[in-house]
């Protein structure tokens, strides 16, 4: 199981409270994608809210940390430290703060 903390608005949107686990049917490498596939099938609403429909790069506004490091620029498809793929350390969809 990883875990993934999910900003306020989507945790409205998806009835949870700020941490969800999902499971991640795919086999090592634990990537961002594959947590993301996971958490739109167990939360259907959450489609298209993270990521563009499809499976498309990440909506703006949105940031995704895993160990305290920003990973939002990374590939989709890189893969994520063994801390996040064993559910010791949260993925973190984090909602972005804009304005001056």
């Amino acid at each position: 199981m990883v875990r993934v903390t999910l900003p306020y608005h989507l945790q409205n949107l998806a009835r949870t409270g700020p941490e969800v686990q999902v499971a991640v049917a795919v086999a090592a490498p634990v990537t961002a994608a594959s947590i993301l596939d996971a958490l739109e099938a167990a939360y259907p609403m959450l489609r298209g809210t993270i990521r563009e429909h499809g499976g498309g790069p990440r909506r703006a506004y949105l940031r995704f940390f895993a160990c305290g490091e920003d990973i939002s620029h990374q590939p989709l498809d890189a893969p994520l430290p063994a801390a996040v793929a064993a559910g010791e350390q949260p993925f973190m969809v984090v909602g972005a703060i804009a304005g001056g």
